[in-house]
């Protein structure tokens, strides 16, 4: 058993974010075999991810604000506090806050076999992807 160390808030890098957007490592593998992540993301209002995929998938558990998940097919949906979504393997999206409100989320994914794939960036999400 261990109290893991409170490790640093790092902002997210302007190659896969569109605004800011702030990250807590919540819980990452300790021994061999494990492979699930979980983070406190943070987003400033209309702040959002680039188009990115998972190589297991994901769940997002909104805890505050309001949440825009977007798919490829266009479709935008809204996910409040206490709702989790899910993204299936290779489901290509993205997720951010309202442009007029801040968000925050848990993300829970599990590492790939090679941890350089388990998260797939893409190119940015337009404006017009973001408005829906």
């Amino acid at each position: 058993m261990q109290i893991d160390p409170t490790p640093a808030t790092v902002k997210n890098p302007p190659e896969q974010f569109t605004g800011d957007v702030w990250v807590d490592m919540v819980a990452v593998p300790h021994a061999e075999g494990q492979r699930m992540s979980v983070a406190t993301v943070r987003f400033a209002p209309g702040a959002r991810t680039a188009w990115h995929s998972h190589a297991r998938g994901q769940y997002l558990r909104v805890t505050q604000g309001v949440a825009l998940v977007g798919g490829r097919d266009g479709t935008v949906h809204e996910v409040r506090p206490g709702q989790t979504l899910y993204t299936a393997p290779g489901e290509e999206h993205w997720h951010g806050a309202t442009p007029d409100c801040w968000m925050e989320h848990l993300a829970m994914l599990e590492s790939a076999d090679d941890p350089a794939t388990t998260t797939t960036w893409l190119e940015h999400v337009t404006d017009e992807e973001y408005r829906g």
